[in-house]
């Protein structure tokens, strides 16, 4: 997403701004373009030579100085970046852009700029939450600015509160965010995702190997495009996007009522997650003790909360998952007509980089109407863009009637 956007990351005079050099690292790694400036008081925490060395670029600190080329930094700069990103931003930083005040290279910078600009506060818990400031972030939030709400933790002056700078990664998140064309503002998505746990005792449960990174990267994915998002999740190691309403469950029955307690508002489902079919018939409230010979277990059929919800689909747009080892299309195609969905991705578990647990997926997309697009290897957020792309195509081809 970030290839090739250029980004303009002014890094102001403040403890924190250690971490913006990890920020740096981290947009470089997405393919951006960055260009640095520095105020003063920053230059004193971090030298320049760190920023020029991971951008590949010269920093800029002067406001009098030319560039290489000969041009008046404040202008170029201006009209350079697709976002301006403040990290850290100060309590004086805010205080000179919130009062239109340009007196050094980063304040004139904003003021002569029509690119969005993201603040990223990072301060003392009391600073922060001083009413001025408080004032000044609103008056920037009403002004169309983009504001990150500081973490809470640990401090540089020893104490706890709310103050630090987001983590480098979620401020790239928030930056794809901003620059996400939001073709989904209407949406609201319900995304299921990960396994569900069937608890057998205290101790054991059926599961499978899901790691859930394709549902939640399609809600990250639906996100940045505007969607409002609920993401209802098994087990997983994974941390939500930021920006989703996340519901976390275990077994599939507490699935099935978390996606119907949301279905109402809903617009699009999609369901990712791979839902136990079955679970134990009797669950033992005390360890199962091991004993000679084998043990028999008795389970029982969980709902199918797919074909629950495509019964009542209504306007809806229901989105379902295949994962097969054999007759990959054949399945998939058995399971559309039987759920009545949509369109459903199918992909084969003993492919390579298509199996659970990777960065990766190879699907293949089949609607109702039979027609089958078969894609190639690529990361689980672009599966997600182009499962996300059908659901546009379908929505827009709907209005058209």
């Amino acid at each position: 997403m970030l290839d090739e956007k250029k980004i303009l990351l002014c890094a102001t005079g403040g403890i924190a701004v250690y971490k913006a050099v990890f920020l740096l690292r981290e947009l470089v790694r997405r393919k951006a373009r960055v260009s640095v400036v520095m105020t003063e008081n920053a230059c004193k925490f971090v030298a320049p030579l760190t920023f020029e060395t991971l951008s590949g670029g010269p920093v800029f600190t002067d406001l009098f100085s030319l560039t290489r080329e000969g041009q008046i930094p404040h202008i170029a700069l201006a009209d350079f970046p697709d976002i301006i990103v403040v990290a850290p931003a100060t309590a004086n930083i805010i205080g000179k852009i919130a009062g239109g005040i340009a007196d050094d290279l980063t304040s004139t910078i904003i003021t002569a700029s029509k690119a969005p600009v993201l603040i990223c506060p990072a301060m003392n818990a009391n600073m922060y939450e001083n009413k001025i400031v408080q004032k000044n972030l609103e008056t920037l939030a009403s002004l169309g600015y983009w504001i990150m709400a500081p973490g809470y933790g640990p401090l540089a002056c020893r104490s706890d509160g709310q103050g630090r700078l987001p983590e480098p990664f979620d401020i790239a998140e928030e930056i794809e965010f901003v620059l996400a064309k939001k073709d989904l503002s209407d949406e609201n998505i319900v995304i299921t995702a990960g396994p569900t746990q069937e608890p057998l005792d205290p101790v054991r449960f059926i599961s499978n190997h899901s790691s859930g990174k394709m549902g939640y990267a399609l809600a990250l994915a639906a996100r940045r495009r505007g969607a409002a998002v609920t993401l209802i999740s098994g087990p997983t190691a994974l941390n939500p996007p930021a920006g989703v309403t996340f519901v976390s469950v275990q077994t599939a029955l507490q699935m099935r009522d978390a996606v119907l307690a949301h279905f109402k508002r809903a617009t699009v489902v999609i369901k990712a997650a791979a839902v136990a079919d079955y679970r134990p018939a009797v669950y033992q409230a005390t360890k199962i003790k091991k004993k000679e010979g084998g043990m028999n277990l008795s389970l029982e059929r969980n709902p199918d909360i797919l074909a629950e919800i495509a019964a009542k689909k209504g306007h809806r747009i229901i989105v379902g998952f295949s994962m097969e080892s054999d007759h990959v299309v054949e399945h998939a195609r058995e399971k559309l007509i039987a759920k009545g969905i949509d369109f459903i991705v199918a992909n084969d578990v003993t492919e390579t980089g298509a199996g659970f647990g990777g960065d990766t997926n190879i699907v293949r997309i089949i609607d109702k109407n039979g027609a089958l697009e078969e894609y190639s290897l690529m990361s689980k957020l672009d599966v997600a863009d182009v499962i996300l792309d059908r659901v546009r195509m379908l929505r827009e081809n709907r209005i058209k009637g």
